[in-house]
């Protein structure tokens, strides 16, 4: 009887970890679009990206001078540094969008935009010249992407690239990762609480897995693992008919708040029990335009009182027990599968880091800050872990860089459409998928 007693008093301690934000560079402080270019962003990306490119043609091509676009010499072998910049033939414009609204025969356009007439330039301070050959595909690179260049200038006056060099992944810090102890992280993205793809009941179920109020004991004991909860955007979708701008009635305005009330009740009993990052997605009720804020917290005034609760901004960057994440809710990798073509959203994502830039078509086809003196998506620190919310499909894969950096990639689904939510290991970095179906057969 005495031993009963003593095994209902036994309770689970919830692991702990160390936690560090470090979304500074995205946050902006007194904000103004007045007067600001967005040509600024890219001087200041193609200034940082060449100091880095200089110092690496000396390992990669040291016996060829570094010429600009306009000291180029017709047949005479260089390397030249600048923005590359596509043209593209199926580019929707500002035009296409007037004609859709005021045309009565809808306008169909292709999900991705790449023709096979799409050219690609190189641009400095001096110049532009138009590319040649075959290996830098206008398939595989967007406007934005710094590189230095390997040819010479043909008698047409282009430039016959017959080698490239991207910048590549940044230095990464070695982690001791066979002391550390099994520490789980869980991501989730796309709730889109009050969509009618959206099931309550699915994610309370995950709600109650984390906070350890679902299964047998062995199952309480994994979820007091969990040390950590992010939430990578579009938790919650407002009806596109109650935003168009008039005067809401008072039945209206209530629908208006009931996905975020409803969304607030959720996240509070995670951050009772957890710690909890929220990021901002296209759809949440934040400023649109990279990098997004934090969504306000007067929004979720039950999950805000809790000090384990942080409001992110997107991109978010912070570390957990030494371990560096980096991570957007999917707008870039989105906006690069527009614009050019690869096998899977991975691939996208290896190509942001390879390229050492977060966003590169920011802000060509990306909404983003008129940033004057800097480019905050620029990858200055190699991180262990890069997610991307709102995918279609849990992807994932370790990708290595040429210094022996070692990446986990994920991609996380919506969770309204796959009822998958997915879980890391920070002893190992290995991950896996959590479904929380709720079909039951007769």
């Amino acid at each position: 009887m005495e031993a009963m007693e003593i095994d209902s008093e036994k309770h689970l301690q919830r692991k702990q970890s160390i936690y560090r934000v470090a979304d500074e560079k995205y946050e902006i402080h007194k904000e103004t679009y007045r007067g600001q270019q967005y040509s600024q962003i890219y001087f200041a990306r193609l200034h940082l990206m060449r100091t880095l490119l200089h110092s690496l043609v000396h390992d990669w091509k040291p016996h060829l001078p570094v010429c600009t676009v306009l000291g180029l010499e017709e047949g005479k072998e260089c390397i030249i540094v600048g923005t590359l910049y596509k043209h593209m033939k199926l580019k929707p414009t500002v035009l296409d969008e007037y004609s859709k609204e005021r045309s009565v025969i809808p306008l169909v356009k292709p999900h991705n935009f790449v023709h096979q007439d799409d050219q690609l330039v190189l641009e400095d301070e001096s110049g532009r010249v138009k590319l040649g050959g075959t290996v830098v595909l206008p398939s595989v690179y967007v406007t934005g992407v710094v590189a230095a260049l390997h040819g010479k200038e043909t008698a047409a006056g282009d430039f016959l690239v017959q080698d490239i060099l991207e910048a590549g992944l940044p230095s990464q810090i070695e982690l001791p990762l066979s002391s550390r102890e099994d520490k789980y992280v869980v991501f989730i993205s796309g709730l889109s609480v009050g969509s009618n793809t959206s099931n309550p009941l699915q994610f309370q179920l995950l709600v109650d897995h984390i906070t350890g109020h679902l299964g047998d004991e062995q199952e309480q004991s994994i979820a007091a693992q969990i040390v950590h909860v992010v939430i990578a955007g579009n938790s919650v979708e407002i009806a596109h008919g109650l935003l168009n701008g008039q005067n809401l009635a008072l039945k209206d305005q209530s629908r208006l708040s009931e996905p975020i009330k409803e969304l607030d009740i959720l996240l509070t009993q995670i951050a009772a029990g957890v710690p909890l990052d929220i990021m901002p997605g296209p759809n949440d009720p934040a400023n649109f335009s990279l990098p997004q804020q934090p969504l306000h917290r007067c929004l979720v005034p039950g999950s805000s009182t809790y000090n384990t609760f942080r409001s992110c901004t997107n991109p978010h960057s912070f570390e957990l027990d030494e371990i560096r994440f980096l991570g957007t809710s999917g707008q870039n990798i989105d906006d690069l599968e527009k614009y050019s073509e690869a096998k899977d959203k991975l691939e996208f994502v290896e190509r942001t880091l390879r390229w050492r830039h977060l966003a590169p078509t920011a802000p060509n086809t990306l909404g983003c800050y008129p940033f004057t003196d800097k480019d905050p998506f620029l990858i200055e620190d190699c991180p262990h872990v890069y997610f991307v919310g709102n995918q279609d499909k849990y992807e994932t894969r370790l990708f290595k860089g040429s210094e022996g950096q070692l990446v986990r990639l994920i991609c996380i689904p919506r969770f309204s459409e796959t009822a998958v939510a997915v879980v890391l290991n920070l002893r190992n970095l290995e991950c896996h998928a959590l479904s929380f179906g709720t079909q039951f057969s007769s």
